[in-house]
């Protein structure tokens, strides 16, 4: 059975700073060639440990649980600053319009504004504790975005000098917890599963996976294989608009996460960090080729969000 290589990125985890060209390029090697062969990479030693994944699923899973009167004030929609910012109702997306809903909730960080309302009531410090993960999973996926661009023969900042605006007015990059409720299975309707089949927008994401399993990619050939949750990594994979922007030499996986097995009746957690390029970014192929047409960031995303939410 085929499975997702896992590589060390311990030369570069967050907080080193004297790592060499040459490191950076041996890194960059292994980290193409899963890119180029899978569209996923599981990272360790990242700096990123578990106790701060463990911290953000526990203050979101209060949130999760809360009264759905008490989650429907920080509503996805709701929010001036950014239209993604906000909480999901379970059965809102279809991400393969072909199926019903998704049956999962899920809450978008992708406005910092310190003066937007973030729920509190039942979940102390849920703005801080999220608004903290953000930040470090930027610095994470700037460093990666380095190893890719040498990877590829460019320019380190090729695609950084795109993704400056992280965190800020003009840049759609979201931390996005998820939440899987125990399943029903006699309430579940026809082909309806936790997370339909798709690819993700961006540039690339990165999920910290809860221990129950689920995720499923598809591989080159054409088969779903286990993306299984394994301890102290941070599983990266390439989306759509990068997949443009290499002109397809790095892939864009369609993934989906299956209903647990008959009897199972745990709940499921996730979180994603779903890094965008900034909103006027001109997205064109890094090749010089005319493979795909220029595109701007922000148009692209927005017509993205429609096709999941259904055109209004």
């Amino acid at each position: 059975m085929e499975f997702i290589p896992v590589v060390d990125f311990a030369v570069y985890k967050l907080g080193t700073s004297d790592v060499t060209d040459k490191n950076l390029q041996e890194l960059g090697k292994e980290i193409r060639k899963a890119f180029i062969e899978v569209g996923f990479v599981y990272l360790k030693n990242t700096g990123i440990d578990q106790k701060e994944v463990d911290r953000v699923m526990d203050i979101s899973k209060k949130f999760f649980l809360l009264p759905e009167e008490q989650k429907r004030p920080f509503s996805r929609g709701s929010y001036t600053s950014r239209v993604n910012h906000g909480w999901v109702s379970s059965e809102t997306e279809s991400l393969n319009p072909r199926r019903p809903g998704d049956l999962k909730e899920a809450f978008n960080t992708t406005s910092l504004h310190p003066d937007i309302k973030w729920p509190s009531d039942g979940c102390d410090g849920f703005r801080d504790i999220k608004v903290d993960f953000f930040l470090r999973c930027k610095e994470l996926s700037l460093r990666v975005l380095r190893v890719m661009a040498l990877s590829l023969g460019l320019d380190s900042e090729f695609f950084l000098k795109e993704h400056y605006g992280i965190g800020g007015d003009n840049n759609g990059t979201t931390l996005r917890t998820l939440y899987y409720a125990p399943v029903k299975t006699e309430s579940v309707k026809k082909d309806q599963i936790r997370c339909g089949e798709h690819s993700d927008y961006g540039s690339i994401s990165l999920v910290f996976q809860g221990k129950q399993e689920g995720l499923q990619v598809l591989n080159r050939k054409g088969e779903f294989i286990s993306a299984p949750s394994i301890p102290g990594t941070v599983l990266i994979n390439i989306a759509d608009m990068m997949q443009r922007w290499t002109s397809d030499v790095f892939v864009s996986a369609v993934h989906r996460v299956l209903l647990p097995p008959v009897g199972d009746s745990s709940a499921r957690q996730s979180l994603v960090f779903f890094v965008q390029p900034d909103d006027d970014a001109i997205i064109t192929c890094c090749d010089g080729s005319n493979k795909y047409p220029p595109v701007k960031s922000l148009d692209y995303l927005l017509s993205r969000f429609n096709d999941t939410y259904g055109r209004k």
